[in-house]
């Protein structure tokens, strides 16, 4: 299925689809509140059956916080990308989790990085930083290092 064919397949299947145009991919933005309702179709739909998450993470625009998810459909061999805005004061979205296993890893890292809160997550909390760096969020834009003066 080419870019526009599979525009075309989730638009008809999720009529009030969003496309950002201007992207390699194909680009679909979302809503927190219709989220999980349109990623499980992604991943379980048999037209789309997007199986493979091979990248998800965040983006600060200083503003709002901006999630990025890559899917590809490893049967059909087309990819997405989804984007979906959140409020950067009190970011959170439902987890992914359960339609991809390495969702989990992904979320816990934009968790620690960004401060996204995943919602029904089954064991979010820090990955990679040590003890004591909970609720600091080095990847924001607005993070301040004193140690080695890093100022965005």
């Amino acid at each position: 299925m080419n870019r526009e064919e599979l525009k075309a397949a989730i638009t008809g299947k999720w009529p009030s689809a969003v496309w950002e145009e201007g992207n390699e991919w194909a680009t679909l933005l979302g809503e927190p509140e219709p989220f999980p309702h349109m990623m499980t179709l992604l991943r379980q739909d048999p037209d789309l059956q997007m199986d493979y998450l091979f990248c998800m993470t965040c983006v600060d625009w200083k503003t709002h916080l901006t999630m990025v998810y890559h899917l590809r459909s490893m049967a059909h061999r087309h990819e997405l990308t989804v984007k979906v805005k959140l409020d950067r004061t009190n970011p959170q979205i439902e987890t992914v989790s359960h339609l991809w296993r390495t969702a989990e890893f992904h979320e816990r890292e934009v968790y620690e990085m960004f401060g996204v809160r995943f919602l029904n997550h089954p064991d979010l909390r820090l990955l990679i930083l040590p003890e004591g760096w909970e609720g600091k969020f080095p990847l924001r834009k607005d993070f301040e290092d004193p140690v080695n003066m890093i100022r965005l």
